[in-house]
């Protein structure tokens, strides 16, 4: 009787996931873990930190960044949230590119292929999200690649001496990440990229994003919700106290706006904004930790707050946590 055949060993890889604001790397990074570790928006800068979704599987463990949207930056937070999508892809052993293939390629996915034509990563996933919509620009963004690679080639052919080249190409992948099963094909090729090694993580847990800045991200997602395009990149949200009793958390939120004006937009009419920021972030927290979460929000007016290191550094913008 042959003998059973050793299981294959089981793998880890930290996966850098980047792409132009609104591609939908948060969407799909959810679909990856099996729950919602990242907040999900229509705007764009919804995601500001860089969080770590934790895939589990039996093939192994794969740990996710999902970073800030490369954007057009306005600000110094806006420069900030791009210095963070540029250095997360640095220092991981894939590189995931997620782009919105169901729109013309932009100028913000031409810099990503450009810097993985220049960069020349030796693993690297180019994932073409949205594959369920109608028209799906996967031709363009192939062409658009080719076309990246002739220009390097020339200018390292034309170079004295001639430079030498790498020829790691990305793999290409569909995706989708608003269906069941729309990210199977995209983590078959993370999978088959990651080398054996053991867990980073322990695999009961699908997150290690600080417990205060998961909170202030539902409170903001919240925000973005109801205020639509009145002043969501212009507010931020700090915990600034977590009361963990038995069976029932209070958590105190302050919402920081740049000028009065932005003050009665968030609270709105007799406070009708807060309360129901309030009341769909309570039931969303309670699910998240398991456990009764009470929201107070307080709205406090701080002209330039986006250029307030302290502020930005309890924010977890800078790399300090509360």
């Amino acid at each position: 009787m042959a003998e059973k055949e050793d299981a294959a060993p089981r793998k880890a890889a930290i996966v850098g996931v980047v792409g132009r604001t609104n591609a939908g790397k948060s969407t799909l990074v959810n679909r990856m873990v099996g729950e919602k570790v990242t907040i999900v928006s229509p705007v764009e800068q919804t995601t500001r930190n860089t969080i770590r979704g934790i895939v589990e599987d039996p093939r192994g463990q794969l740990v996710l960044l999902d970073t800030p949207g490369l954007h057009k930056a306005v600000g110094p937070l806006g420069k900030l949230l791009n210095g963070m999508a540029r250095a997360s892809s640095a220092g991981t052993d894939i590189l995931l590119v997620v782009f919105d293939a169901a729109h013309e390629p932009q100028l913000e996915d031409e810099g990503w292929m450009r810097r993985v034509a220049k960069e020349q990563p030796e693993k690297c996933v180019f994932a073409l999200n949205k594959c369920d919509r109608s028209p799906f620009y996967e031709t363009m963004f192939r062409d658009l690649w080719n076309t990246v690679m002739r220009e390097r080639d020339a200018v390292a052919i034309n170079c004295d001496p001639p430079a030498r080249t790498a020829s790691h190409e990305p793999i290409w992948v569909k995706a989708c990440g608003v269906k069941p099963g729309g990210c199977d094909a995209l983590l078959d090729a993370l999978y088959g990229l990651a080398e054996p090694g053991p867990a980073l993580f322990p695999d009961d847990i699908v997150t290690d994003y600080p417990r205060n800045l998961a909170i202030a991200d539902v409170v903001r997602e919240k925000l973005i919700q109801h205020l639509h395009d009145e002043v969501p990149h212009e507010v931020g949200v700090l915990v600034e106290d977590l009361d963990e009793r038995e069976g029932r958390w209070n958590v105190a939120v302050t919402i920081y706006v740049n000028r009065p004006s932005q003050k009665g937009i968030v609270i709105g009419q007799r406070g009708c904004n807060l309360r129901a920021v309030r009341m769909s972030a309570g039931p969303e927290l309670s699910d998240m930790f398991g456990v009764k979460v009470n929201v107070e929000l307080w709205v406090k007016v701080e002209p330039n707050w986006m250029k307030n290191n302290r502020l930005l550094a309890e924010m977890g913008y800078l790399g300090a946590e509360r």
